[in-house]
């Protein structure tokens, strides 16, 4: 059975993907992020019915050759403040390496240490034979397959416009040696006030893998912003005991201006 350690690098990472996801999304290009972004966010949890400040996120992006191939060298850093590294020690790292010509994943890393559990795992994808290497063995998967941090710089560059309040948007996710038919489901447009200012906002709910700290379903929603960077503003979502709430709080070398931002 699949064991899926969801926690604070996860909750951003939560971006999914639904049955029948087709060929369709195997054209998206790159029109929402350059190398050199960076993007931080600060998580929040309910204790006593007070949100207390769990930890930190980071996500960059850097550009760099693979097998000589132009790649987006994509990583999301996330680790828990010394309060509650006490309780619930977090210290993770996800590496993904993307194709900057299709944004299909080359290669993704996780590294995680969290509570005491230990996870490493070393994925190459070939896109020509549709498989998938890792340390388990070899696995076939379909065309389009995006890992768990790829799918996120993925999602951004869906043009949300296209679609109709509630409509499903499908892609597929490599994960823990499966493939996992997921979508994101539009929910319109809509201003969200976050600890960093007020925003124009996209709002979406992702389908989740159940986990440890998530259970699945579209328990958890999404906020991004309504211009053409499409960054993660606020992510709020129920867990195992009380939930969970993530604020972006600081950003450097975004594509555009951000003019999604209404002020503080």
């Amino acid at each position: 059975m699949t064991r899926l350690r969801t926690c604070l690098l996860m909750t951003l990472l939560g971006t999914s993907v639904s049955q029948n996801a087709g060929n369709d999304f195997c054209g998206i290009h790159n029109t929402a992020f350059v190398a050199g972004e960076s993007v931080t966010f600060s998580v929040y949890y309910t204790l006593a019915g007070v949100y207390v400040w769990g930890g930190d996120a980071i996500f960059s992006v850097g550009l760099e050759q693979m097998n000589g191939k132009p790649v987006y060298h994509a990583v999301g850093d996330g680790k828990t403040n010394s309060f509650f590294d006490g309780i619930f020690k977090v210290r993770d790292r996800y590496e993904s390496y993307i194709d900057t010509a299709s944004l299909k994943p080359v290669k993704f890393i996780r590294n995680v240490d969290e509570g005491g559990y230990k996870l490493y795992e070393n994925v190459s994808f070939n896109d020509v034979t549709n498989t998938a290497t890792t340390t388990k063995g070899l696995f076939k998967t379909p065309p389009c397959i995006q890992d768990v941090l790829s799918s996120i710089y993925y999602a951004r560059n869906i043009n949300f416009d296209a679609y109709k309040v509630d409509d499903k948007i499908p892609f597929n996710m490599f994960l823990d040696s499966q493939t996992y038919n997921l979508y994101l489901r539009y929910l319109g447009k809509e201003v969200v006030k976050t600890r960093y200012g007020k925003f124009h906002a996209i709002k979406f709910k992702p389908l989740l893998i159940k986990g440890t700290m998530f259970q699945g379903g579209e328990g958890m929603t999404v906020w991004v912003s309504d211009d053409r960077n499409h960054i993660p503003l606020r992510i709020e979502s129920p867990i195992t005991v009380g939930s969970v709430k993530v604020d972006m709080m600081k950003y450097h070398g975004l594509r555009y201006n951000l003019t999604s931002f209404m002020g503080f």
